[in-house]
């Protein structure tokens, strides 16, 4: 296997630690996570983030792992494109299972795509961008394997799993009774994921799921307040730093009880109409808004002039690079 470089100062700058046993890798905007298992002395990767994650991953395993750097298993909350990246490089370089909903399992056997995303959701640039963000599906059949209705992860007796849909059909949320630790992938997030400047500034925010890809808003209220009932001592979602404490509880569970007014956009492809989704993937899409055409064509304009600026400034600065001028 090539080995990839990293250097050791961008590895820590984008890893944290979340609770004991539990670390946190950031990619770019996603972040993953690596949970050690001390009775059976294994440990599980929680998402596996964007196609460039795999060897940030790899490094941080060997910082917190060697020599036992392969893990018992991967575990999904959800098989969005920036939680599955990188998922068929690891799960086939260390030869390991795949744990996912039985609800998740159209999208990553090859059968179904996501409902689309939704640019008219609003919220800022990744929103109105969000028409050209992969959906599926992926297939991995050969390593996939459904997690245990009984709400057991395999491999970690400490740890339990709750469905949490909306955001996705399959998505889950883990959670360890002992300390109040919960993994809560998408279900809600710590930073408004929808604005690139509150994603680049990491701003604490505690946020409903991003919007642009919750395909059913009822269903997304229901398990943001099923979480909250659990009143967790620590949370890490899939975007943003985690959180803790009393004044994290209090945003939460005040997010629980006003979701409507906090999280459900006013306008939005799925608000009122929900796609709808079985065991087999999507079976209904709503029609698109108008204002999502509109905002589609305004993504692709923006596109191409930040495309032009750069292209632009990269010949600037090539030219100034020359040795001398012919002018």
């Amino acid at each position: 296997m090539k080995k990839e470089k990293i250097s050791k100062k961008n590895l820590y700058l984008n890893c944290f630690n979340v609770a004991p046993g539990v670390w946190g890798l950031k990619d770019i905007f996603v972040n993953m996570y690596m949970i050690h298992n001390p009775i059976d002395n294994n440990w599980i990767l929680v998402d596996a983030g964007l196609k460039t994650s795999a060897p940030k991953i790899r490094r941080m395993a060997e910082h917190l792992f060697w020599p036992d750097t392969r893990p018992s298993a991967i575990v999904l909350t959800h098989a969005h494109f920036d939680h599955v990246g990188s998922l068929n490089t690891l799960a086939e370089e260390w030869e390991i299972p795949v744990y996912a909903h039985q609800m998740e399992k159209p999208y990553l056997t090859g059968i179904s795509s996501y409902p689309p995303p939704d640019p008219s959701v609003g919220g800022g640039f990744l929103s109105a961008m969000s028409w050209a963000y992969p959906r599926g599906p992926i297939n991995i059949e050969a390593r996939l394997e459904i997690l245990p209705r009984d709400g057991s992860i395999p491999g970690m007796p400490e740890w339990k799993y709750i469905h949490t849909p909306g955001h996705a059909p399959g998505h889950i949320s883990l959670y360890r009774h002992r300390d109040g630790v919960l993994i809560a992938g998408d279900a809600f997030v710590t930073t408004k994921q929808e604005s690139v400047i509150s994603v680049m500034l990491q701003t604490k925010e505690l946020s409903g799921p991003p919007k642009y890809f919750t395909y059913n808003w009822n269903s997304a209220g229901r398990s943001v307040r099923t979480l909250a009932e659990l009143n967790p001592q620590i949370i890490a979602t899939g975007h943003g730093k985690p959180m803790r404490g009393e004044e994290m509880r209090s945003s939460l569970h005040n997010l629980a009880n006003h979701f409507e007014d906090l999280a459900v956009p006013s306008q939005g492809r799925y608000v009122g109409d929900p796609a709808l989704v079985n065991e087999e993937g999507v079976q209904y899409i709503p029609p698109p808004h108008t204002y999502g055409l509109v905002l589609k064509l305004a993504g692709l304009t923006a596109a191409a002039i930040v495309g032009f600026l750069l292209t632009k400034n990269y010949t600037k600065k090539k030219k100034s690079l020359l040795p001398f001028s012919f002018n």
